[in-house]
């Protein structure tokens, strides 16, 4: 059966469409790129034993297990730059700390692998700690074992680098503040422009903490074991109550005897059992917001804990903002030192040509007389020989007179040195 032609034509164009759409993803580098947030990734699994694992693990998965919402995930694809955040959830919490991308667990933290000298510290460092305390009474539930590291990493990591900063600026500024070169105000030019990326960093961290430490109900969803805790217990006792053996109720059949006195409907009967544990499990119900209750009246209580912990990081992170700003401040001090010599040698220059104006005046005022007793025409006053002499007398006087008031007046006006 042959083809029609349109079909040639069709099957033709589709073609080399196609083949056009490959040759621009092949010269672009496009051709092998998946479609963002399907491709699977490497994490690094840590459980409270302190065990690692290397896992490959496609987003539908961390959400599936940690129940998680896609844009939580997105702050953590190394793709996209999102300024530092902490993030409680209902079973998580997400970290986006610097180098340090993870998602905490009751049970583990899915740390994101990378060749960055930090991930590999925050694993080896957790690892070390949990299997350090893994027979110990735990103080911190393990949630907050991951975060205080993380946090403890970031503020160290950004400590070190603000006096990194300090040591190579003080230094190019002291030499600037001694002699001013096109190399040393370059070199100054490029340490403020770190300087700020850097501050910009360290002020997210702390921003970030201290958005944390201001609200109660973001700090409690961060309780991730007391409310797995919780939540088993109340899953165990709706299964007693659902198993609770219905002692007392009779089961009777139709063909027993009834009293004529009080009859009782076999439906009723049969209805009994089931009215009896709705009553049990309103009970339970009222029993359970009660203690909900209770539990949110004491939520200040709950969440001392964490708080300390945020609070002793957000003094660490504080103090490195601090050294910052001071660094700024001290730039700014040599700008304005700079600035101040400049304009005296400014004012320096300003002076000579000013010199230089008024002794032009005078000469030109000899060039003046000069070029008068230089004319070539017949006057009387060119005959006399004194004439010449007192020219030359006056205009001497004047000269030095206009001279004398031109620099009283500007010594009064400061722009002269007394």
């Amino acid at each position: 059966m042959e083809k029609p032609e349109n079909s040639d034509k069709a099957e033709s164009t589709a073609f080399n469409s196609g083949a056009r759409t490959g040759a621009f993803g092949n010269l672009f580098g496009f051709s092998g790129v998946k479609k963002r947030g399907h491709g699977s990734r490497s994490w690094i699994k840590i459980d409270q034993n302190g065990n690692a694992k290397v896992l490959e693990l496609d987003k539908s998965t961390i959400m599936r297990n940690c129940s998680l919402p896609s844009r939580d995930l997105r702050l953590l694809d190394p793709l996209f730059i999102y300024p530092s955040a902490i993030l409680g959830r209902e079973k998580a919490i997400v970290v986006n700390l610097e180098q340090i991308r993870c998602v905490i667990t009751a049970d583990e933290a899915f740390v994101m692998n990378s060749l960055d000298g930090s991930v590999m510290q925050y694993k080896t460092e957790l690892c070390n700690r949990l299997q350090a305390t893994r027979d110990q009474a735990d103080i911190l539930p393990f949630e907050f074992k991951a975060l205080e590291l993380a946090l403890e990493l970031t503020c160290t990591s950004l400590d070190a680098q603000a006096k990194e900063l300090a040591s190579e600026i003080r230094p190019v500024l002291d030499e600037l503040a001694s002699s001013i070169s096109t190399l040393n105000l370059e070199r100054v030019r490029r340490f403020k422009g770190n300087l700020l990326g850097l501050t910009q960093r360290v002020q997210k961290v702390r921003d970030e903490i201290e958005h944390l430490m201001d609200d109660d109900g973001d700090m409690a969803e961060m309780y991730l074991t007391e409310k797995k805790e919780k939540m088993e217990g109340h899953t165990s006792n709706d299964s007693d109550i659902e198993n609770i053996p219905l002692i007392g109720v009779k089961w009777i059949s139709k063909s027993a005897p009834v009293s004529p006195v009080a009859p009782v409907s076999p439906g009723a009967v049969t209805n009994g059992p089931l009215k009896l544990q709705r009553a049990l499990s309103s009970i339970t119900r009222s029993s359970r917001q009660e203690s909900f209750t209770t539990s949110s009246s004491s939520q200040k209580e709950d969440i001392v804990q964490l708080e300390m912990l945020l609070e002793a990081y957000f003094v660490f992170i504080d103090h490195t903002l601090s050294k910052l700003s001071s660094l700024k401040e001290y730039i700014d001090d040599t700008e304005d030192l700079i600035n101040i010599k400049l304009g005296n040698v400014q004012n320096q220059l300003i002076q000579f040509e000013l010199l230089l104006t008024a002794a032009t005046f005078v000469v030109t005022i000899f060039a003046v007389v000069t070029g008068v007793f230089g004319m070539n025409f017949e006057t009387a006053v060119f005959n006399n020989p004194i004439t010449f002499n007192w020219v030359l007398i006056i205009s001497s006087i004047a000269c030095g007179t206009i001279y004398f008031c031109f620099l009283v007046y500007f010594k009064g006006k400061k722009l002269f040195p007394v």
